[in-house]
């Protein structure tokens, strides 16, 4: 008996001190996560084939599946109306193909022809700020300051000359590897209307059919999580691409209704950029800012207030009542996810990170609320709330 007790007691220590410490508890998880890590670093080699995989079919899967989550409440609320599902499908992908051919019609040869008309008048462009420089450091006022600015200037200058080489560079050495990523982009785009039919047509049996490989426990839990991440994703992707939408026009209108020249190429290019959260805008008003300069104060002034017009209305109208506060992420921690993102994954990263961090979000919180039931490290803190 007397041993007994002592192994009891013994246990009850190791028990309260370890196995019953949120502390200990929390630094054995990550530590097995670090161990789980390095065993995966060690036979890397062993995933290369589905890397490879994923980098081939990544592309027309994520394609299909931002086309998916515009078209399907349209084919829902067709289905809705009596409208065969099929048929819905067909009718829309119509639709889709002839806005393509519209655009490779219209909208792309302007751009090419707004772009190359950039290209040949940016020496010009250089030229006249240059001059406008000159005269600014010319004035009297900013005399004592004029060194500092004429090697600010400077510096300026060669920083474009050199942008402008290294891309030339780039574009000579990285022939080979432009012409793998075209014959990537054409396979997506010839695989992606495949992927997209049919997760229209059989998207909602997906989830029931993976369900079956799960033991009955997990099911239901399962099917909520993957729910709600499909809820957050679907909003995200529907919102973004709607306030983007709305911005490209604004932009367009704005800067043909000023006078400011390649409207079209400035508007659409602020529209894609505003997929990134909190800083597209302010990028796309760079180059729009550049030919504002070049173009003298008054047309520098109508730059300004297009902008600060397209600002007020995104910002007090169409983002409140396109995305609302679907996502409930702090802006710091959207700059944060975008920084990473974009450090870890480039351009693909700054798009994606968001919406992949809401989804994970979703999966973390299901799973602490699911360890909190199944542990006993915090039902003496619930007691306590319950008490308060």
């Amino acid at each position: 008996m007397g041993q007994e007790k002592e192994k009891e007691k013994r246990f009850s220590w190791f028990w309260r001190w370890f196995l019953n410490n949120q502390i200990v508890t929390s630094l054995l998880i990550v530590l097995l996560i670090l161990l789980i890590l390095l065993v995966f670093t060690k036979v890397s080699y062993l995933f290369k084939p589905v890397w490879q995989f994923i980098g081939v079919v990544g592309l027309p899967l994520i394609m299909a599946g931002i086309l998916y989550y515009l078209m399907n409440p349209v084919v829902d609320y067709l289905e809705k109306k009596r409208i065969p599902r099929l048929w819905s499908i067909i009718g829309l992908f119509i639709i889709v193909i002839a806005l393509m051919i519209w655009g490779l019609v219209v909208i792309v040869p302007k751009i090419q022809e707004q772009t190359v008309s950039f290209g040949n008048h940016f020496p010009q462009y250089i030229d006249t700020i240059d001059k406008k420089m000159q005269e600014i450091l010319s004035d009297p006022l900013f005399a004592q300051f004029r060194s500092q600015l004429e090697d600010m200037g400077d510096k300026l200058i060669s920083s474009l000359g050199d942008i402008i080489r290294n891309i030339s560079t780039f574009t000579v050495q990285g022939l080979g590897s432009f012409v793998g990523a075209v014959a990537t982009i054409v396979v997506a785009i010839i695989t992606m209307p495949f992927i997209l039919f049919y997760l229209l047509k059989d998207g909602k049996q997906l989830a029931p059919y993976l369900m079956k490989f799960l033991p009955n426990k997990m099911r239901q839990p399962t099917l909520k999580v993957l729910g709600e991440v499909n809820s957050q994703v679907s909003s995200y992707i529907r919102g973004q691409l709607t306030v983007a939408f709305a911005v490209a026009v604004m932009f367009i209108l704005g800067f043909s209704f000023i006078g400011l020249d390649y409207a079209i190429t400035l508007g659409i290019t602020a529209g894609f950029l505003n997929l990134i959260p909190y800083l597209g805008s302010f990028l796309a008003m760079v180059p729009a800012i550049f030919l504002g300069i070049v173009g003298g104060p008054v047309l520098l002034a109508k730059v300004l207030v297009v902008f600060v017009i397209e600002q007020t209305i995104e910002g007090r109208v169409i983002s409140p009542l396109v995305l609302g506060s679907q996502l409930d992420i702090h802006p710091v921690t959207i700059l944060v996810v975008l920084l990473t993102s974009g450090k870890l994954f480039g351009v693909v990263g700054v798009i994606l990170g968001i919406p992949v961090y809401a989804a994970a979000k979703v999966i973390i919180t299901h799973v602490f609320e699911w360890y909190k039931d199944v542990s006993s490290l915090y039902h003496e803190e619930e007691e306590l709330n319950k008490l308060e």
